[in-house]
């Protein structure tokens, strides 16, 4: 079976020696997605909301590098650092996924690789092989 990877090219990949997504046949699993700069740097501090969009766009862009998109996504996770602004965080993944509506978990962990960082997302897709 065939396996793609896909490397964003985050400070973090080669140190923890993981891929921004892999694929492997049908399937197309995309890592812990944060509201990150080209450098690393945190963007949009201080908002779940623009964080969690701000990580999906970029779930958007790994798929479409492997020949994805959302309408593809079946499962995603979210991790929040501050559960009580869950709604800010389920309102802009329902700005992507409303329609979509993959299986989906929220939960809250005490922190995150980085301070400003509110929230991080993982998403599984299937596509025709």
């Amino acid at each position: 079976m065939s396996r793609r990877k896909l490397s964003s090219g985050a400070p973090w990949e080669p140190i923890a020696g993981y891929s921004r997504a892999v694929q492997v046949g049908s399937r197309i699993h995309v890592a812990g997605t944060t509201a990150t700069d080209e450098n690393g740097k945190v963007v949009w501090p201080g908002d779940a909301g623009a964080q969690t969009t701000c990580a999906i766009e970029k779930i958007r862009t790994a798929l479409h590098a492997l020949g994805a998109d959302l309408h593809h996504v079946v499962r995603t996770r979210i991790f929040v650092t501050d559960i009580s602004r869950w709604e800010e965080v389920a309102k802009a993944h329902g700005a992507f996924f409303g329609e979509i509506r993959p299986a989906s978990t929220m939960v809250e962990v005490r922190r995150l690789i980085e301070p400003g960082m509110l929230v991080e997302i993982e998403a599984d897709a299937e596509i025709d092989d």
